[in-house]
């Protein structure tokens, strides 16, 4: 069945968008039978988890820190980490730096922008965010390629697609001088919204293992 949901999914959704398999709390096996269907992105949102896992499974597999992270935790995933998407902070930004540099290697990151309603969520603002974007980065063990956003918990599809929109506008705003390739927004619940809204990776986890138990 998972196997099914992965090839489904990118039927569905084509060959510019691309897909993080969430796998938080979901056993090996079930990485494994995606893993071997062809998806090699993959999100935990726990660092314990992320690493045990990265630890046992194949090195192909390319891991995302997709939660909110830590500085104290930084260390543990720099080494082989492919890309965190939810750096909130410029404290973080620069832990992220200090940790890639003790081992002589640039770690891509997401700006994570507060685009929703819920205060709960994390997130730079957009005036922080312009205010980050706009000085010159110093941190040279970072890569700044793109920006991820989680819309408000809603069923109100208007309001969604306004936030995914706004925050489309933002990044293209800030593409071109950044060298962006990545505009992250978009779950299970709301991944259709996200695509038409511009965006070109998604963060799907019941949709390929099934509902949380």
């Amino acid at each position: 069945m998972i196997s099914k949901n992965i090839i489904d999914l990118k039927k569905k959704i084509g060959t510019s968008v691309n897909i993080i398999a969430v796998s938080k709390n979901k056993p090996k096996s079930s990485i494994l039978e995606c893993f071997h269907s062809g998806q090699i992105d993959f999100g935990e949102n726990r660092v314990q988890e992320l690493c045990e896992k990265a630890n046992s499974l194949p090195d192909e597999i390319n891991w995302h820190m997709i939660g909110k992270l830590q500085r104290n935790k930084v260390k543990y995933i720099v080494s082989f980490i492919h890309l965190i998407h939810s750096v909130d902070s410029v404290k973080l930004l620069n832990e992220i730096d200090k940790q890639s540099k003790k081992i002589n290697r640039i770690i891509n990151v997401l700006i994570q922008v507060h685009i929703a309603k819920e205060k709960t969520k994390s997130g730079f603002s957009y005036d922080e965010a312009e205010i980050l974007l706009s000085k010159k980065n110093n941190l040279k063990n970072i890569n700044i390629i793109g920006l991820m956003g989680m819309s408000t918990f809603t069923s109100d599809k208007k309001i969604i697609s306004d936030e995914f929109k706004k925050l489309n506008e933002f990044y293209f705003k800030w593409k071109s001088k950044h060298n962006f390739s990545i505009l992250s927004m978009g779950m299970s619940n709301d991944y259709m919204l996200a695509i038409e809204n511009g965006s070109n990776l998604i963060r799907i986890g019941s949709l390929i293992f099934g509902s949380r138990i």
